[in-house]
């Protein structure tokens, strides 16, 4: 019993660490948390204190940016995984092989266009939108509103409508105007 229940613990954390490596991105918790519970390979609680240990372990690597957590492989990690991969069910194997490059391109999505909002001081918010391809910056454009309403409506626009927004800004700075 002891032996079994150990055993997929360990499958669970080698589940964890495939998922991630065959994205090869760094990923966010929540979007790991995401493709963890929809695919339903193992609940929210056994995800996060599985996040931890694999980190403990030297097998991911966690990197803050922008307020959030992204995790990735580290060589040890790829190299236990190599080491252990028989040890994932190939049903399980096969389900993330089909996805990953779904949810890959998902994921740069998500991490390409940021908008998040801060408040300066009570009458002040500041909105930060940017567009990202690859490593290279787009726009990064900080805007100061005066209500929270504002600072939000402005985020869920630049997230819903990025392209637009952003050619609209180059069109309105390219035209040609009169002093």
């Amino acid at each position: 019993m002891y032996f079994e229940e150990n055993q997929e613990l360990a499958e669970k954390k080698l589940i964890l660490l495939y998922v991630i490596n065959k994205i090869n991105i760094p990923v966010s918790n929540t979007q790991i948390t995401k493709i963890i519970l929809e695919n339903r390979f193992m609940n929210y609680f056994y995800s996060q204190q599985f996040l931890i240990d694999l980190c403990k372990q030297n097998l991911l690597q966690s990197e803050s940016t922008e307020g959030k957590v992204y995790y990735k492989t580290t060589d040890k990690g790829r190299e236990i995984l190599n080491y252990f991969i028989n040890h994932i069910p190939l049903g399980v194997k096969n389900r993330i092989d089909e996805a990953s490059s779904s949810i890959k391109k998902k994921i740069k999505n998500e991490t390409s266009v940021i908008a998040d909002f801060s408040p300066e001081d009570n009458n002040q918010f500041v909105v930060t939108c940017k567009i990202n391809e690859d490593d290279f910056s787009l726009i990064n454009l900080n805007i100061t509103v005066g209500t929270k309403s504002d600072a939000r409506k402005i985020c869920d626009n630049w997230h819903a409508f990025p392209q637009e927004i952003y050619s609209e800004i180059i069109e309105i700075l390219m035209q040609n105007r009169n002093k």
